[in-house]
């Protein structure tokens, strides 16, 4: 008699919460009591300092503009008319612009705008996009079909001209309405990752194990499916957020973000290349764009990090 699929031998470094262990006759209750629920496992060793120092940065940027209204920083538009285009001093730790405002309280408080610009998008996204992939995935059928079209179709614009067209008959542009625009060309993309993730463990053993056992749809797309999609995802967010951030500082830097006089880290860079201030204060420039680098190299950092830590590989059967 040929042996069952329990008897057949795993190799597995940890055990995954999450296996089908409710009982069937025959091999499929040895195979889902074995089984780990991803069907993969991770590597060994710790997700790296990397990702925490990156986090940390990340974490005392996101606090610095949550708390800038707190911090003891000059108003953002206040004008110093004594102290214009100056360096970096006591007085003003970044220096002024030409207008003798404080470069480091104008980028604390436009980080803002770039930080809401980044995140949330992308947060609304994930849940909308995610939960349509994780189900188009899933299900299949008719409805994956339309959703995977309509998707094509959104991803055919280009991000960047998609979000200049909507603006133009969306006026005026403000930061509910740049999210809301953001959120619209992110959806798409984070849908087709998630979707193709969710297609590659829908036909795994621990979900077939777990829907003869006679678990329901909501237990197999939270509890076997979620759970093994959701690294992916967060790694393809982080990148997200980096591209975000970029496409508002050229959106600002086209004259089509948040208007002044709110300060956004993209309109103070283009404040800073415009009227020759470049050659009379690179300070105006140099600050912004510097901030933004270290958050986006934070950001790709820890995504990279992530997808190397959950690069799983398949379990040996």
């Amino acid at each position: 008699m040929p042996e069952l699929p329990s008897q057949v031998a795993l190799e597995s470094d940890a055990y995954v919460p999450g296996m089908a262990t409710a009982g069937v006759a025959g091999g499929v209750q040895g195979l889902a009591g074995r089984l780990p629920a991803s069907g993969l496992v991770s590597k060994k060793g710790g997700i790296g300092i990397t990702f925490w120092i990156c986090g940390g940065w990340v974490l005392f940027m996101i606090l610095l503009a949550v708390l800038a209204s707190v911090l003891p920083l000059k108003a953002p538009n206040f004008q110093d008319y004594s102290s214009v285009n100056i360096g970096p001093s006591a007085r003003h730790l970044l220096g002024t612009d030409d207008l003798g405002r404080d470069l480091l309280a104008r980028i604390i408080f436009g980080s803002r705008v770039s930080l809401v610009i980044g995140f949330a998008p992308v947060l609304i996204g994930l849940v909308v996009g995610g939960m349509a992939g994780l189900l188009a995935g899933y299900r299949s059928g008719p409805a994956d079909t339309v959703l995977n079209a309509v998707s094509f179709v959104l991803l055919a614009f280009p991000a960047l001209l998609a979000i200049m067209v909507i603006e133009t008959f969306w006026k005026p542009v403000t930061l509910l309405k740049l999210t809301i625009m953001f959120a619209f060309v992110s959806a798409p993309l984070l849908f087709r990752v998630i979707r193709a993730t969710t297609l590659s463990f829908a036909s795994r053993e621990f979900v077939v194990a777990a829907r003869a056992t006679g678990a329901k749809t909501s237990r197999l797309l939270l509890r076997e499916l979620l759970p093994n999609v959701l690294p992916a995802a967060v790694s393809f967010a982080l990148i997200g957020v980096a591209i975000a951030i970029v496409l508002e500082g050229s959106l600002a830097y086209l004259g089509l973000s948040i208007g002044l006089p709110t300060s956004s880290l993209g309109n103070i860079i283009n404040d800073g290349v415009n009227s020759n201030n470049l050659s009379l204060n690179p300070y105006i420039a140099l600050w912004p764009s510097l901030y933004i680098f270290l958050l986006l190299t934070a950001l790709n950092l820890m995504a990279d990090r992530l997808r190397s830590y959950f690069d799983l590989r398949e379990v040996s059967l």
